[in-house]
């Protein structure tokens, strides 16, 4: 059911774009207004959330470590798993956010038939979340030849390598088919997985259902019903130069495109999805485990009077002599 009402909600959000499209009277709030304002909102609620978790201290050394620490000179160390310098944590990190390291380690478990528990390698996640991502970044990489004159060479590279295949005479972009293959597959993982369907909220579906109809739109406006794109890049680049450019002529799918993105861009500093600055800050991932060399204090402790071991053999010293214990201090 709450999938349900966040696929109508996604509906309704395209439904109002694409009147705001048909309509001449809105199409300045929905070509000049919303976008920019999404634009602000996503940079100001970005900032704002990165700032606050960086400025927030972190009390102890709790780096997630899956490996050999660094300990005596010969045994060795696993420095990606549990790195102790500052150069192992940038390899840890890269890892993480360039080939999602912690889930290609993903092992599955689960009792089998005879009572025993095993393991068994579970890879689909990681190459559905790598296959999204990457064809995501892919995408909004292509995109910025709106936002420039002329556009950037590699911006034009990448639109060469991702557009080798042709279709109908004009390249193919595998990135959108790609990043709806990558949608739909962890769409499905979320309602067929009892596990993950139980944890599962409407909230979890907004995000996928806005990127599936954002990439839908983007190639029914490419391949099926295309646009004026000259008259697409002029109202982008009165957005850059703060010069607003109505634009004319152009088809009402792509002002369900453009408000679909724009409701994504503003809802994202406020979702899950800021997981993407985030893991950044992750104290688990950018963390040094050297907890062996150092000893971390935590710098929300309140200053407490401790009785020292020097203090207590003053007290005592006379009755620890008496006893026959050993004192530092005849």
């Amino acid at each position: 059911m709450q999938m349900l009402i966040a696929l109508a909600i996604v509906a309704g959000i395209a439904a109002i774009g694409y009147i705001g499209g048909m309509m001449p009277a809105l199409q300045f709030l929905f070509a000049i207004v919303l976008p920019l304002l999404a634009i602000a909102i996503f940079l100001v609620g970005f900032v704002w959330k990165v700032w606050s978790w960086a400025k927030t201290p972190v009390p102890f050394c709790i780096a997630t470590t899956v490996g050999q620490q660094k300990s005596l000179p010969w045994i060795k160390q696993d420095k990606i798993g549990n790195p102790s310098d500052t150069a192992s944590v940038v390899r840890r990190m890269a890892g993480e956010i360039l080939l999602f390291r912690s889930l290609f380690r993903n092992v599955k478990a689960e009792i089998g038939p005879n009572g025993w528990l095993g393991y068994s390698v579970e890879k689909w996640l990681w190459l559905f979340a790598v296959l999204f991502h990457w064809s995501f970044l892919f995408v909004v990489i292509r995109h910025l030849r709106f936002f420039f004159v002329p556009s950037p060479a590699i911006v034009r590279g990448l639109e060469k390598i991702d557009g080798f295949l042709l279709f109908d005479l004009q390249p193919l972009f595998l990135s959108g088919i790609l990043l709806l293959v990558g949608i739909a597959a962890l769409y499905l993982r979320r309602i067929v997985i009892p596990q993950v369907r139980y944890i599962s909220h409407g909230i979890d579906f907004v995000p996928l259902f806005l990127i599936a109809g954002i990439a839908l739109s983007g190639i029914l406006l490419r391949y099926v019903w295309p646009t004026d794109v000259v008259a697409v890049k002029s109202m982008t680049m009165g957005w850059v130069t703060l010069n607003p450019v109505l634009p004319t002529n152009i088809s009402p799918l792509f002002f369900v495109h453009l408000t679909l993105v724009s409701v994504l861009l503003a809802w994202f500093p406020f979702s899950k999805l800021m997981h993407m600055g985030g893991v950044f800050l992750s104290p688990t991932r950018n963390q040094r485990a050297n907890s062996r060399e150092y000893r971390h204090v935590n710098p929300w402790n309140y200053p407490v009077h401790t009785h020292t071991y020097e203090e207590y053999e003053d007290e005592f010293r006379d009755r620890m002599k008496g006893a026959g214990l050993p004192v530092d201090k005849e």
